[in-house]
């Protein structure tokens, strides 16, 4: 079975059900289904300190609140909504910010929203831990592509 989820989920997709399982909490079925996902991802050289850390991240409970911000930009990617995001940065400054919400990503210890900030007109990675407050506007936002624009990514020669 494990060979079979390996080889047939996306990494988007094992990212979407590890998102999912990092909001449910720290009930039985999570445990089971975190535990799962740990088994999915045995073939990866766990040596990489990258992948080790980044596996941690992916099956950890996030925190109850931001947990909660994890579920209201979930539905905004998926009804394809701008969100409206209260950020602080590495330096602490904040501000405020809307956002074409396109998928979400775990890199090393942190869980980020990846997104097309309206702000900066390009695209930017936010780290969940960070976001203060988020809600969901009418604004619709343009489709993209997750592929194209998932930070820490190699890219292939020109």
């Amino acid at each position: 079975m494990a060979n079979v989820i390996r080889n047939t989920l996306t990494t988007a997709e094992l990212a979407a059900l590890a998102l999912s399982l990092a909001h449910l909490g720290a009930g039985p079925q999570s445990v089971t289904a975190r535990r799962g996902l740990r088994h999915a991802f045995q073939h990866l050289d766990l040596n990489d300190d990258v992948i080790a850390t980044t596996l941690t991240t992916l099956t950890t409970p996030l925190p109850a609140d931001v947990a909660r911000r994890a579920r209201v930009i979930a539905n905004a990617i998926t009804a394809r909504l701008v969100l409206r995001i209260q950020y602080h940065d590495a330096a602490g400054r904040t501000t405020t910010r809307n956002v074409e919400p396109v998928t979400f990503m775990a890199h090393r210890d942190h869980w980020y929203l990846v997104g097309w900030c309206r702000m900066r007109g390009g695209i930017r990675a936010f780290r969940l831990d960070r976001v203060a407050a988020v809600e969901p506007t009418d604004l619709p936002a343009r489709p993209h592509l997750p592929e194209r624009y998932l930070p820490f990514q190699r890219r292939a020669a020109a």
